[in-house]
C-alpha cells in the first residue's frame, strides 16, 4: 500500500537518531522505576516527531504517553526501557524503546490520512514491577483498538509463549543466640528458609508441566556462631496461564508457612509488583506483522520443540484486554540468550541496530494494514 513507502522512508531518515537512542539507553542502564534519563530521551524524541507528549503521567515519574492523530482506529505502541540490575540491558529494552519511537515517527505524518490515532506508551518497570499493569489500571490503555511492541531475542519468533508470573519477597524473623553455648535459646530463621526450600523441592514433583518455582536467598545470617534471627529471599512462581497460577500460588505459600511452623519463626510475605498474566497474541494482527517482517527480509526459523516457554511480560495483562502482539526480533547471537551478560553485548551490535529499524518499519506497516482492513 502506498502509505508503507513513506513510513519506511521516515524510519530511514531517522535511522541515525534511532540507533543513537538505542545505544544511549544501553550505555546508561537504569533499573525498574528509575528510568529517568531513558524516559526523558524517549519523550524528547517523540516530541520532535510531532507527538503531544506527557512525561511522568499515571502517577509514575518515568511513564510516557505520547499521542498523534485523531482517527477512529487507536493503535498503541509500547516502549520499554528498564534494565536488569547488575547486567544492564540484557533483555534489550534499549532496542524496544528505539523501535517504538521509530514506529511512532513513521506514522506521525500519516495518521490522520489513514484514520489512525497513534499512542506511544513509555512503560517503566517491565522487569518485575508491572509498569504496564499499573498504567492500565490508571487508564493508559483505555480506548485502544490494538497494542503492539517488539522485543529482541536470540532468534526470530512471531509469538513469545509468555507465562503467568507471581513474585514474592519472603522474610522470616527469629531470635539470635550463641550457637555454641546457648543454641536452645535461639529461633533459627535460616532453618525456616531451608525447610521452605526443601518443601518446594518436593512440591515440584506434583506440579503440572510448564510450572516453575525458583528463587534466591538474599540473607541467612551473618556469623556462624550466632543463630540467624533473620532470613530473606525473593521467589518467582510461573504457570502457563493465569488460571493455573492462581491454583499454584497457595501451594507454594504453604511451603513458606511450613518453614515458619517448623522453626518457630514468624513469616512475612510481600509482593513487589502485580501478577503477570500469560501472553495471548492476536492471531490476525500477528499474521500481518509476520508478513511485513518477512517483506523486510527477516526469517522465522522452525524451532525444534517450538519456542522456549517460561518467559513472562506485563504485556500479557494488556493482551487479556486489548488485541496485542509481542513478536521477537532475532539478533542471531546464539548461544547468548536473554538475561545473560553476553546478550547485553549483543544488544548494541549491527544486528541489534538493524532490529531497531526493521522493528520500527514492521510495526508501522502493521498499523497501516490495520487501518486498511
Amino acid at each position: 500500500m502506498t502509505a508503507k513507502r513513506p513510513a519506511a522512508d521516515v524510519v530511514r531518515a531517522w535511522s541515525d537518531r534511532l540507533v543513537g537512542l538505542s545505544h544511549r539507553i544501553h550505555a546508561h542502564p537504569e533499573p525498574a522505576f528509575e528510568e529517568t534519563r531513558a524516559s526523558a530521551w524517549v519523550a524528547q524524541a517523540l516530541d520532535a516527531a510531532g507527538f503531544d507528549v506527557r512525561h511522568g503521567c499515571y502517577d509514575l515519574p518515568t511513564a510516557v504517553h505520547a499521542t498523534v492523530g485523531s482517527g477512529p482506529l487507536h493503535v498503541g505502541i509500547c516502549a520499554e526501557y528498564d534494565a536488569l540490575p547488575g547486567i544492564g540491558h540484557a533483555c534489550g529494552h534499549n532496542v524496544i524503546a528505539a523501535a517504538a519511537v521509530g514506529a511512532g515517527a513513521a506514522l506521525a505524518g500519516l495518521a490522520d490520512d489513514l484514520g489512525l490515532t497513534v499512542s506511544v506508551l513509555g512503560t517503566p518497570a517491565e522487569e518485575g514491577g508491572g509498569g504496564k499493569i499499573l498504567m492500565m489500571e490508571r487508564g493508559a490503555f483505555a480506548g485502544l483498538d490494538a497494542a503492539m511492541m517488539v522485543h529482541p531475542a536470540a532468534v526470530e519468533m512471531a509469538a513469545m509463549p509468555g507465562s503467568a508470573v507471581a513474585q514474592f519477597e519472603i522474610s522470616y524473623q527469629g531470635k539470635p543466640a550463641h550457637a555454641g553455648a546457648y543454641p536452645e535459646l535461639g529461633v533459627n530463621a535460616a532453618d525456616a528458609m531451608t525447610v521452605a526450600q526443601v518443601a518446594i523441592g518436593l512440591l515440584r514433583q506434583q506440579t503440572a508441566a510448564g510450572d516453575r518455582v525458583h528463587g534466591v536467598v538474599t540473607e541467612a545470617g551473618t556469623a556462624p556462631n550466632v543463630i540467624p534471627d533473620a532470613s530473606r529471599g525473593r521467589w518467582i512462581v510461573r504457570s502457563p496461564t493465569i488460571e493455573a497460577l492462581t491454583e499454584l500460588k497457595p501451594r507454594v505459600l504453604r511451603c513458606f508457612e511450613a518453614g515458619a511452623l517448623a522453626s518457630g519463626s514468624s513469616l512475612t510475605v510481600t509482593a513487589p509488583g502485580p501478577d503477570y498474566a500469560d501472553l495471548r497474541p492476536d492471531a490476525a494482527m500477528l499474521g500481518l506483522y509476520r508478513a511485513n517482517a518477512e517483506a523486510l527480509g527477516r526469517v522465522f526459523p522452525d524451532l525444534p520443540g517450538g519456542p522456549p516457554a517460561g518467559a513472562a511480560t506485563d504485556m500479557g495483562n494488556v493482551s487479556h484486554v486489548v488485541p496485542t502482539i509481542h513478536p521477537m526480533l532475532g539478533l542471531d547471537c546464539l548461544p547468548a540468550v536473554n538475561h545473560q551478560p553476553e546478550f547485553t553485548a549483543a544488544c548494541v551490535t549491527p544486528a541489534a541496530d538493524r532490529a531497531v529499524l526493521d522493528g520500527a518499519v514492521a510495526m508501522a506497516w502493521t498499523a497501516i494494514d490495520l487501518a486498511h482492513r
